[in-house]
């Protein structure tokens, strides 16, 4: 599914182009999917699970917390980096999958969000939308590469997320 829609997006993408790539017939993919949304979910699932799982083992690899910040950060920019078609199923096609997928991407955006207040300590509620602010600016800023196929952009943008964060810090924000 995420190599289907990197070609052409989930609205072009048939249920007959994931077939092609997958090898399996109509009747396997019926057994596994109720429908193309279906098995777009599952695909988003198994983004996102790579990434909880990248950002959590950067998390608990210890450190200050700008060092867990910074590992993790990093961890999610190689992730999509190295993974462009998951990279771009979970951030850009999620919006054509529609309210359901876009649902699970707020979750996630949570998710992370909380992962951040937490490991910062952000009790107020102003540190939480900063850590709310960061994580919602970061997945905007990364769809600009990953449409233009520049890894490295993604790159930069952690770098800039981190000295970011650190001036939050160090403001006391965070």
């Amino acid at each position: 599914m995420a190599q289907a829609m990197a070609e052409r997006g989930f609205v072009d993408t048939s249920v007959g182009d994931v077939l092609k790539l997958a090898g399996v017939s109509r009747q396997t993919f019926y057994q596994l999917f109720s429908s193309k949304l279906d098995c777009f979910m599952a695909a988003f699932d198994a983004a996102a699970t790579l990434l909880e799982t990248r950002l959590r083992e950067a998390v608990e690899a210890g450190g200050t917390p700008m060092e867990q910040f910074e590992r993790a950060v990093g961890a999610y920019a190689e992730g999509l980096a190295t993974q462009p078609e998951y990279a771009r199923l979970f951030l850009i096609e999620a919006h054509a999958a529609g309210p359901a997928a876009i649902e699970r991407r707020m979750e996630f955006q949570e998710l992370l969000s909380t992962t951040i207040a937490e490991l910062f300590g952000a009790e107020t509620d102003d540190a939480r939308f900063a850590c709310r602010a960061v994580v919602a600016a970061v997945g905007s800023m990364v769809v600009g590469p990953l449409v233009r196929d520049d890894p490295d952009g993604v790159r930069r943008i952690a770098a800039d997320t981190v000295r970011h964060v650190a001036r939050l810090r160090d403001a006391g924000v965070l």
